[in-house]
């Protein structure tokens, strides 16, 4: 399994532990949470009252805005790499950065969902 280093492109793409916010703490880094210190829990079950947790909505928000971030760096590099094939476009070096960009969180993308399938194939594949 390769790991990709997380570097200012994708650094947008996947905050950090220490600035996500769970059950109503802040991170760490903020000084919310100190050692030993438990997460708070929903008070309601998920499933309950037609709600779902502030953890459940997060996590869903998180994914959702990670591909919505890659889908619209694919399209600005679909768009500047049609800018590059008719002379319209001036900076080549754009279209390139932008295209590498694309290509990394499309890479990153891939390696967490290939990560989380085989977590679900292990549980799945587990002995009551």
């Amino acid at each position: 399994m390769s790991v990709l280093p997380v570097g200012a492109a994708t650094g947008a793409l996947w905050p950090s532990a220490d600035t996500v916010q769970s059950g109503g703490q802040v991170g760490a880094a903020q000084g919310g949470l100190t050692e030993g210190t438990a997460p708070t829990t929903p008070t309601a079950p998920l499933g309950t009252s037609g709600q779902t947790s502030a953890v459940g909505n997060s996590f869903a928000n998180l994914l959702g805005n990670a591909m919505d971030s890659v889908q619209a760096t694919q399209t600005s590099a679909d768009n500047l790499a049609t800018q590059a094939a008719t002379g319209s476009l001036t900076n080549v070096a754009d279209y390139m950065v932008t295209a590498d960009e694309a290509d990394i969180q499309t890479q990153l993308t891939a390696a967490v969902r290939n990560s989380a399938l085989q977590a679900f194939q292990q549980i799945m594949g587990m002995q009551l």
